[in-house]
């Protein structure tokens, strides 16, 4: 009966098609650029498109399992990426605590870093760290070191100091910012009940606040972790020429003088899209799971774990 008069829901996938309709379009462009690109690039990567097309085979991958060089970029990546985006969010979500009380002007310094592009802001760290730069003529004029030979590498480092110091100038804004936008949006009514529940200002962030923010804070988290990870320009300009990023790799052995590594380097692209499609599931998965302790403590009761008796 509801069907007839128009008021129920009607079918499913009537009702898919008009909430979802609108954006196929778009999705049809952009799996029509993106997936036939990466479906040619994984016929590249096995021998069926492509400079040296000898019909299927897997002996580019097999080369890359057997390269120990792939394996120790591959972790370097992983550890910058997972590391730089821990830092952000961390130092991100702290800086927008510090800034909640403030006017708007706040969201206004979470944007300052946004526009600049990368470029330019490695020129200005090569400016700021290098060894003949603003901060060791500074520790030179004040009598901190003899020369800018004992300033301390900052960049082009085994350790990528450097590039990591680059990722949190850049990303601490961002995190700071999502942080605060939803900081702003939840409002303080729940923070004000847990602490007349007598919860203290540590209890209140932990399972309040932050439950409260897990989401944005962990879609933040994917996007960072994304972006450092598949990134080459900035740890080619700021890292060392050994060891050497997996998108660094990729783009050496795509461009090398050999043609017969360019599939090696698409098989490398290929691998690194699919460990980045493998953490970012499995951070998700991890972060979507209802952790205990990360769960609002209100029982049916109204009583908390700090509540007394």
């Amino acid at each position: 009966m509801n069907s007839l008069n128009g008021r129920g829901s009607g079918p499913v996938g009537l009702k898919g098609i008009r909430q979802y309709g609108p954006l196929l379009p778009a999705l049809g462009l952009v799996g029509l650029l993106y997936g036939g690109g990466l479906l040619l690039a994984l016929a590249q990567s096995v021998g069926l498109y492509g400079l040296g097309e000898r019909g299927f085979t897997l002996q580019g991958y097999g080369e890359l399992l057997r390269d120990a060089e792939v394996g120790g970029s591959l972790l370097l990546s992983l550890r910058i990426a997972l590391l730089a985006t821990g830092l952000a969010l961390l130092l991100g979500l702290g800086l927008a605590l510090l800034l909640r009380g403030l006017g708007g002007w706040a969201i206004w310094l979470g944007q300052l870093t946004l526009p600049i592009p990368h470029l330019v802001g490695v020129a200005g760290m090569l400016l700021l760290l290098g060894p003949s730069g603003w901060l060791a003529r500074l520790a030179f004029q004040l009598g901190w070191i003899a020369s800018d030979q004992d300033f301390p590498l900052w960049v082009n480092d085994r350790g990528y100091v450097g590039v990591l110091l680059y990722w949190l100038w850049k990303e601490i804004p961002f995190a700071a910012l999502v942080a605060l936008t939803l900081l702003r949006g939840m409002g303080s009514e729940l923070e004000q009940q847990a602490r007349l529940l007598g919860a203290s200002a540590a209890q209140t962030f932990w399972y309040v606040t932050l439950p409260l923010l897990r989401p944005g804070l962990l879609a933040t988290g994917i996007l960072i972790f994304g972006f450092v990870f598949s990134a080459f320009e900035v740890p080619l300009l700021l890292g060392p020429t050994y060891p050497r990023t997996l998108p660094v790799l990729i783009y050496q052995r795509f461009t090398h003088i050999n043609l017969e590594q360019r599939q090696q380097a698409v098989a490398l692209g290929i691998i690194l899209l699919a460990v980045s499609a493998a953490v970012v599931s499995l951070i998700g998965g991890l972060f979507a799971a209802r952790v205990s302790f990360l769960q609002l403590p209100f029982g049916s009761a109204g009583r908390g774990p700090w509540r007394k008796p």
